[in-house]
């Protein structure tokens, strides 16, 4: 969407470009919608919802993010991702989901989590209270999750929860909990994709929903 050009303003301070927000996501697949239209992603829906409240983006957001991708494959990407254009008026971050499938140590999550959070302040302008974490969907409840060892699997995504939690709060960023809104899809399909474990449009607006307070709170 392209926004007209502000007029000349000869008293006062001009409007400047540096009002417009951005916002950077990063995380997995849940971050860039797997199997959803990109539009139906969290991060498009966050912004559309800010943007819907008169607060201005420069872009759409920038996303850093790939199914499958464990922490240490995200920072990696990071490092290397030479388009990032810091300070970000909004960072957030969710993920961990596959250091738990694949069976990783979780107590090396702690730290490889903690460093993630230290990169997202640092891209949020050194401000913690620019940065939210998201905790961990529960994808043992989905079709996919119940081929395999549901209880399991959510017992292990509530430990690694517990962890990210723990790192948020002793970095003093924002913690958003959406793990029991991604358990309502054991009882209601539409809160998936047609694969049967990646949320859609619809649980993604659900979490958008709980973002949002916070997340108007970060940009005004």
């Amino acid at each position: 969407m392209h926004q007209a050009p502000l007029p000349q303003q000869t008293t006062g301070n001009p409007p400047s470009v540096t009002s417009e927000k951005q916002y950077l996501s990063l995380g997995d697949s849940y971050t860039i919608g797997h199997g959803e239209l990109t539009e139906q992603s969290f991060p498009f829906l966050l912004q559309f919802a800010l943007q819907n409240l008169n607060i201005p983006f420069k872009s759409s957001p920038k996303v850093i993010a790939r199914t499958g991708w464990t922490c240490d494959e995200l920072s990696a990407a990071i490092a290397g991702d030479s388009t990032l254009a810091p300070p970000y008026d909004i960072v957030t971050l969710l993920i961990g989901v596959n250091d738990q499938y694949r069976g990783y140590d979780i107590n090396l999550y702690n730290g490889r989590f903690a460093k993630l959070v230290d990169k997202a302040i640092e891209l949020a302008g050194n401000r913690a209270d620019k940065v939210i974490v998201l905790s961990i969907p529960d994808y043992g409840v989905t079709p996919f999750g119940r081929q395999r060892n549901s209880a399991k699997i959510s017992a292990e995504i509530d430990a690694y929860n517990a962890i990210n939690q723990t790192v948020a709060a002793q970095k003093a960023v924002h913690y958003i909990h959406i793990t029991d809104i991604s358990r309502q899809a054991g009882a209601d399909s539409t809160l998936l994709v047609s694969d049967k474990l990646h949320p859609s449009g619809r649980m993604y607006r659900m979490w958008v929903d709980r973002m949002l307070p916070k997340a108007l709170e970060i940009v005004r």
